[in-house]
């Protein structure tokens, strides 16, 4: 990619440059349809790498650091803080270890990095007048909890005998693929609902501050937000599954925004490799507010005209469609 590339939209920040590409619509749903590519996006660019990093954690906390079925069978508090340990723990190294890499040693320097700021110190936006240390807050004390309430009851509901345990391999797959289009979908009806100005000023505020973004700010978000955030849990409370799903639920919908918020579009892996980090799209819904509601994954964004790829040209487009809607 080369300065004058029209495809991309260039940012200063004091001399140094990044030109993220435009969003593009990915292979499954691009016109005209190319079955090759669309294969290849669904079968492996989906996964990789945070897909089968999520599969592969799963299973050994599933064998070593889950309570048994047996305990489980009943809703106790002992096992259910265990569970919040966990997963606190889990999110502390995942999100705090993304931080520490990009934020605070600065092993990659600006390269790639898509924030306009550094994360902010406002003492009237946040928490002790610190962007990362409010984050972190609402990350652990509300985020976890949700995140382990959620997980703690669908194991009841397997434990104690509610739904059957599936253990056919190919519905486990399924189920995964399951999960991706089903939390993508709930995500844009209740980000959507989020927006409605009344609920936005007393609740979806608290993660919109975050303008400039990093692994912290994730899940950095207001109870009534962690309530559906993580709903998507809800699922298996209908729909039988392997317990390995609703941990790969948890991770997914827990640790995906700490690298989609990380504010580096990509991961450098030594002196060539690098891997998708930070998602562009949505952190132009962090600029702009109004657009890009969902993800790519499933750009239901694309059937509401509130699509945003990041060119001047689709930027007017949607100021133009704020003029008509919002005036």
């Amino acid at each position: 990619m080369t300065a004058n590339d029209s495809s991309s939209q260039e940012r200063d920040f004091g001399g140094r440059k990044y030109e993220p590409e435009n969003v593009e619509l990915p292979p499954l749903y691009a016109r005209p349809f190319h079955v090759w590519p669309a294969l290849r996006y669904l079968f492996f660019d989906v996964l990789f790498p945070l897909g089968f990093i999520y599969i592969a954690m799963a299973v050994p906390i599933w064998w070593y650091l889950t309570p048994s079925l047996e305990t489980m069978a009943v809703l106790e508090p002992g096992w259910i803080g265990l569970l919040w340990i966990r997963n606190c723990v889990i999110l502390v190294l995942f999100a705090g270890g993304l931080h520490l890499w990009l934020h605070r040693l600065k092993k990659q320097g600006h390269q790639y990095l898509m924030n306009r700021n550094t994360l902010a110190t406002d003492p009237k936006a946040f928490l002790w007048g610190d962007q990362i240390k409010d984050n972190m807050f609402w990350s652990i004390a509300s985020g976890v909890s949700f995140w382990t309430g959620f997980e703690a009851v669908s194991y009841w509901i397997y434990a104690s005998g509610r739904l059957p345990i599936v253990e056919n391999a190919g519905w486990f797959i399924a189920s995964i693929y399951i999960l991706f289009f089903w939390s993508t979908t709930n995500f844009y009806i209740g980000h959507r609902f989020l927006h409605w100005k009344p609920i936005y000023r007393h609740v979806h505020i608290l993660h919109h501050r975050n303008v400039d973004l990093g692994p912290w700010g994730g899940i950095s978000m207001h109870p009534i937000e962690h309530l559906l955030y993580f709903s998507p849990f809800v699922l298996w409370w209908i729909v039988p599954v392997h317990p390995i799903v609703i941990i790969v639920t948890g991770l997914y919908q827990a640790l995906n925004p700490a690298v989609s918020h990380s504010g580096f579009e990509y991961l450098r892996l030594g002196a060539k490799l690098k891997v998708s980090a930070g998602d562009w799209y949505h952190q132009l819904h962090h600029r702009y507010f109004n657009l890009n509601y969902g993800n790519k994954f499933l750009p239901i964004d694309k059937l509401t005209d509130s699509w945003h790829n990041g060119s001047e040209d689709s930027l007017q487009t949607q100021k133009q469609r704020w003029r008509t809607r919002f005036r």
